[in-house]
């Protein structure tokens, strides 16, 4: 019996516990999922890659090259934002968006140890159109995941270098974020991933006044893009 009293206000105060800290809050903007149209902005970061296909091609002096983006650095990414009410959990988003950034293209010479590097600038310009799925707001807080395709164009695709790349890719994105309801506005945090769908390698090289720079072009069976997006939107 000692025990029975001991356990029994145990249980009620750990249930108690649980309940008190599933208390619904003062909800903020409590109406805003309500409206049928959504819009805002939103900035961030992001950092490009690109996996190549290397086939091993040896030239007439035995060279052999190899391509490759070891490290990764930051860009910019900033866009608006449009979003179409489909259903309670489903909205329909375009994203015009611009990404600042470059990457940093190692060539490895496997007979001779040599290495070159091939800066890439790019300045891409996309139309993301995405499905968010959303679970049920809980106080002022609505985590959702994505899925959808972006249709990307480079704007500072430059000649006369190492390898060419296409300017246009389309990309599938997955991602995930949460909704966060603020007493003006609502801040969203979204992570996501973003997988090329095409060769972007440029194999006609004609712009070349060098014909011993198509090694690197020839060495290369294909390369896809790669980007990963932190963004935050602002509603």
């Amino acid at each position: 019996m000692a025990v029975m009293a001991w356990v029994v206000p145990a249980c009620l105060m750990t249930e108690g516990g649980a309940a008190s800290a599933q208390t619904r809050k003062v909800m903020n903007r409590p109406y805003i999922d309500q409206r049928p149209f959504h819009y805002g902005f939103h900035a961030g970061l992001h950092v490009q890659d690109i996996e190549f296909t290397n086939n091993g091609y040896i030239d007439a002096n035995g060279n052999q090259w190899f391509a490759d983006v070891p490290n990764y650095d930051p860009g910019f990414t900033v866009g608006i934002l449009g979003e179409l009410k489909l259903h309670n959990n489903i909205a329909l988003r375009v994203i015009p968006t611009m990404h600042f950034g470059e990457k940093n293209t190692w060539f490895y010479n496997q007979t001779t140890g040599e290495h070159q590097i091939q800066n890439m600038k790019s300045t891409y310009i996309s139309i993301p159109i995405d499905l968010k799925f959303t679970a049920e707001r809980f106080n002022n807080y609505r985590p959702y995941v994505m899925c959808g395709v972006n249709p990307m164009y480079d704007l500072t695709v430059k000649k006369q270098r190492n390898l060419l790349l296409r300017p246009f890719d389309c990309f599938l994105e997955v991602g995930l974020g949460c909704d966060f309801y603020l007493p003006y506005f609502k801040c969203i945090p979204e992570l996501k991933f973003c997988f090329g769908l095409l060769d972007i390698i440029n194999k006609k090289r004609s712009d070349l006044t060098d014909s011993t720079q198509m090694i690197y072009t020839q060495g290369v069976e294909r390369g896809q893009n790669k980007m990963i997006v932190l963004t935050l939107y602002i509603e």
